[in-house]
């Protein structure tokens, strides 16, 4: 199925996704919080999974696999489950799993309507490029015993909110998301070219439980000096930091050249644009607080918000300010 024919379906089919949302988020067991049991319906027994039916997919998704360089085929709802399993921590709690889906759905339909496609026959990869993707047989492979527990429970998530996307006046959010901040999240401008209105600075006090927000990593000088292009001729006398709002390095001199606190994580490998620097000897301490360029939705911080007893809607007003979750349906019914 081509893209072209693909976007007129999702618009056929608005009226009647629609009305099969409103049954669907009805009758959706709750479920209590626990990271460990496994996820199911009410009326099953204690070995079934909660898998996602076909209905609830409009349309599916051509994903260019970068192993086998060939392309997948995948309903919707089955993609958005299985990007979710690749990019967040299985036993996250309910409620940031559902948060995860719903920038996982909005990305692709972003993606769809107003993106530019991988190939002539893939919509996206399955890599960083775009999101990370992993089919039914791979996670079965990385998760083994867990298998059961851990797709019954991204499954429940994606069911309970199927068809929802993040919207900032009436179009498809850019969804950014990443593990750890640093406290705060970041402007995009800080850390990208463009200012984009719903991705602005909040505090998120819960990522100090993550396993990432604090690293370190020793630099040869001399490492950093072919990583740079530039001579540290008198040690950290000759290197200046500046902040960014969310207290993330705006930038770096060296003597005479700057450089952005994102081109130094990116060019040193570093897990975060905050750090700290200290120099012993002939290396360079760096120091960083987070996990991930630190715009949009943090994701120990979704999990924080959860555990505090935060709903999924609560999570992305907090991270995605100004914005609001709309059936995709009504998104896609002007796409022409």
């Amino acid at each position: 199925m081509n893209r072209k024919h693909r976007i007129g379906i999702i618009t056929m089919i608005s009226m009647f996704m629609g009305i099969l949302l409103i049954p669907a988020l009805i009758v959706a067991p709750f479920i209590g919080k626990n990271d460990t049991s496994t996820v199911q319906e009410t009326t099953t027994n204690e070995t079934s999974t909660v898998d996602i039916p076909a209905s609830l997919s409009p349309f599916s998704i051509n994903v260019m696999r970068s192993t086998s360089e060939k392309v997948e085929e995948v309903p919707l709802e089955d993609y958005v489950a299985r990007v979710v399993a690749s990019e967040m921590p299985a036993n996250f709690e309910l409620e940031a799993l559902k948060a995860q889906a719903l920038a996982a759905r909005t990305y692709i339909t972003q993606q769809l309507t107003d993106g530019e496609p991988y190939s002539e026959q893939a919509d996206v990869t399955d890599t960083t490029q775009h999101q990370v993707y992993k089919n039914d047989d791979e996670l079965r492979e990385q998760w083994k015993e867990q298998y059961t527990n851990n797709m019954s429970r991204i499954n429940q998530a994606v069911k309970e909110t199927a068809g929802e996307i993040i919207t900032y006046e009436e179009e498809p959010i850019t969804a950014a998301f990443f593990s750890t901040s640093n406290g705060y999240t970041e402007n995009s401008e800080d850390y990208w070219d463009n200012e984009i209105p719903y991705l602005k600075s909040v505090e998120s006090p819960w990522d100090q439980d993550s396993p990432k927000f604090f690293d370190q990593k020793v630099v040869p000088v001399s490492e950093i000096e072919a990583a740079l292009n530039v001579k540290i001729a008198n040690g950290l006398e000759n290197i200046n930091l500046a902040k960014t709002p969310g207290g993330r390095v705006a930038e770096l001199s060296v003597g005479e050249q700057k450089f952005t606190g994102r081109e130094i994580r990116e060019k040193l490998n570093l897990q975060s644009s905050d750090f700290t620097i200290e120099q012993k000897e002939d290396h360079i301490i760096f120091t960083t607080r987070g996990y991930g360029h630190g715009v949009g939705m943090s994701q120990y911080g979704a999990n924080g918000m959860a555990e505090a007893g935060k709903t999924y809607k609560e999570i992305i007003q907090h991270y995605y300010q100004n914005t609001e979750i709309t059936p995709v349906t009504k998104q896609t019914a002007s796409i022409s």
